[in-house]
């Protein structure tokens, strides 16, 4: 939001001190989730492009320099608005499908109940390229030469790693030994975890992206900027890449639950997909419009608790109260329970689950005592899906080397075996035209499958956050979308952006924005205060990353929301686990003041590798 101007009575006053200052200026702004990516999409604003060919440009590095959290083999989602239409937020989808041989039946006749966390099986068509090559192409201005030079620079370069990546690569370094062997060469060269800081290189991924660049000075390709980028996202769907990945993972390899099956991956998949462009979903809070994916995301389950808490008072919804904090968890609680019933690529009734006439029904389940249930809605003409509900989860037959999900609280948490929540990027950048875009690149990690030595990186795991169940919206079916947890948000205030902000973090990804909006519309806090302040989240719902676990009636807080607040949480009857001081949430943001034009940036400290550059 814009600079508040004091904090109401009715909210916990923010400190004085924050880690980070409240950027502004009239130029241009951007905030990632790594400093060398933030960086990067500054150097472009200064340059003279725009802030999509900004996003672009920092997505591709952050394939480089955060492999544990994105990678190309992955998917991006991304809402945005264009200096020439304002008012009209538009998705750019990039999340690719379940392949034409990923049938229920198959999984099943693997011995399979879940969806693997790693593997080739759990691989969706990657989307992330595909949906960077649109944006250039329709709204940005640079050659694509120019966009990717940053991130060839740092693959055949170096750059330094950071000790997230090392540690990462620690967990799994018996799975890659014993049974990933191109990974090992790829990320343990001369069969060692690399120290952090230390330079590292992926001059396999430097080479295919030369070859995209190639693709458009080709002969036969018409001398124009398009031209180029079309022939590169033609190469990357229809030639090599889509080769050398899919006939890799044909061999069977390890995934999650211990044993080791044939990816159904073929270049076909590949070929019959591509990124495209969606109205945005959205709905009205306290002035405001907030702007999400469709249901094939989570997105509209943040627009579900904003329309259930709409009906409280200002002070009701303090997150730094313990009346604020349980109202805050039980909404939540109630969205997610809705997304899990009805949300897919399908018919998502999202006209009623929107509506003032339901939020007032699910508001009204609202107790002072917190609910261990999992509680979706009701509605007429459609039938509720209740996904199974384990606490622990042991795959069929105690296979050997199968692992318990982690805490997936943001950062990466991953298991010997490569499973691992959360891992996730983020980008927001706005320009001194108007152009604002809030990006969420994901998926791909080094730790989701083999890595593909010709092309110096994996693909992704999205589809493990499909059922094989029958009856779910999300149920894995071929050429559907899993339901990604990507959702990047895009706030307008008559008619125009006002805020672009996002967060890593799986399941949590819109209840720590849910936060952010409270205390920046209602609590009158900036950005950096909104950022900075204590953040909690439910783990009350069925988890969206394998082994699909719950906690009923879970709260994770951070320690620094007080004794007093956490006590009454757990009398109130919370299963309350803290998480440290500094330990949730991985949000940035830009701004533009409706009224001055002034733009901000604010960046998260945790984590220590988040940044925000502007003037």
């Amino acid at each position: 939001m814009p600079r508040a101007h004091g904090v109401p009575t009715a909210f916990t006053s923010p400190p004085s001190f924050t880690s980070r200052p409240d950027l502004q200026g009239t130029f241009g702004m951007s905030a990632t989730t790594h400093w060398i990516a933030t960086a990067t999409a500054q150097s472009v604003l200064e340059r003279g492009g725009n802030a999509f060919d900004a996003a672009a440009a920092a997505g591709f590095v952050l394939h480089v320099v955060e492999p544990h959290l994105n990678g190309p083999g992955g998917d991006m989602t991304a809402v945005l608005a264009t200096a020439e239409r304002p008012g009209e937020p538009t998705v750019l989808m990039g999340q690719g499908p379940a392949p034409a041989g990923a049938t229920r039946e198959h999984y099943l006749a693997e011995g399979l109940e879940l969806v693997p966390g790693s593997g080739g099986l759990a691989a969706a068509v990657p989307g992330a390229v595909g949906a960077w090559f649109i944006l250039l192409r329709d709204h940005g201005t640079w050659e694509l030469a120019d966009v990717l030079a940053p991130a060839i620079g740092y693959a055949r370069d170096g750059h330094p790693v950071l000790a997230r990546v090392c540690s990462t690569i620690e967990q799994v370094r018996d799975l890659f030994t014993e049974h990933w062997h191109s990974s090992a060469e790829l990320w343990m060269p001369g069969g060692r975890v690399p120290e952090a800081g230390e330079l590292v290189r992926n001059e396999a991924y430097a080479r295919t992206l030369d070859r995209l660049v190639a693709a458009g000075h080709a002969p036969g390709v018409a001398d124009d900027r398009v031209a180029r980028i079309e022939a590169a996202r033609a190469t990357w769907r229809e030639g090599f890449v889509a080769e050398e990945a899919s006939a890799f993972l044909a061999a069977p390899h390890r995934h999650s639950d211990g044993a080791d099956h044939a990816g159904v991956i073929t270049a076909e998949d590949f070929a019959a997909f591509g990124a495209g462009y969606e109205p945005a979903v959205t709905a009205d809070f306290r002035g405001h419009t907030v702007a999400k994916t469709g249901a094939w995301g989570q997105g509209p389950a943040l627009l579900q608790v904003l329309g259930i808490l709409d009906g409280f008072d200002d002070a009701e919804l303090d997150p730094s109260t313990a009346v604020g904090a349980h109202t805050i968890l039980e909404a939540e609680k109630l969205a997610l329970a809705d997304r899990d019933a009805y949300y897919g690529d399908a018919d998502t009734p999202l006209d009623v689950l929107l509506s003032p006439e339901y939020a007032a029904e699910r508001r009204a389940l609202i107790s002072d005592t917190a609910s261990a249930e999992l509680r979706p809605g009701i509605l007429p003409g459609h039938t509720v899906f209740v996904p199974p509900l384990r606490e622990t989860y042991t795959p069929p037959s105690g296979r050997a080397g199968a692992g318990q999900a982690g805490a997936g609280v943001g950062e990466p948490t991953v298991s010997p075996t490569g499973q691992t929540r959360g891992d996730t990027c983020h980008i927001d950048i706005v320009d001194r035209w108007g152009n604002i875009i809030s990006a969420t690149p994901s998926g791909g990690w080094l730790q989701s499958s083999p890595a593909i030595p010709e092309l110096g990186f994996c693909l992704g795991t999205r589809l493990q956050m499909t059922w094989l169940e029958e009856g779910s919206a999300a149920m894995l079916s071929p050429g559907r979308r899993p339901r990604t947890t990507l959702t990047p948000t895009l706030v307008l205030r008559d008619g125009r952006p006002v805020t672009a902000v996002g967060s890593p973090g799986g399941d949590q990804q819109d209840q720590w924005q849910l936060l952010y909006l409270l205390r920046t519309i209602v609590g009158g806090y900036t950005p950096q205060q909104a950022i900075d302040a204590p953040a909690l989240h439910t783990t009350s719902m069925a988890g969206s990353f394998w082994p699909r676990t719950w906690t009923p009636g879970g709260a994770v807080v951070e320690d620094r929301l007080g004794e007093e607040v956490i006590t009454e949480l757990e009398r109130r009857g919370h299963r309350v686990t803290r998480a440290g001081d500094w330990a949730l949430g991985r949000l940035s943001a830009v701004t533009v003041d409706p009224v001055t034009g002034l733009l901000g940036a604010a960046a998260n400290p945790r984590g220590v590798q988040g940044y925000a550059a502007g003037r």
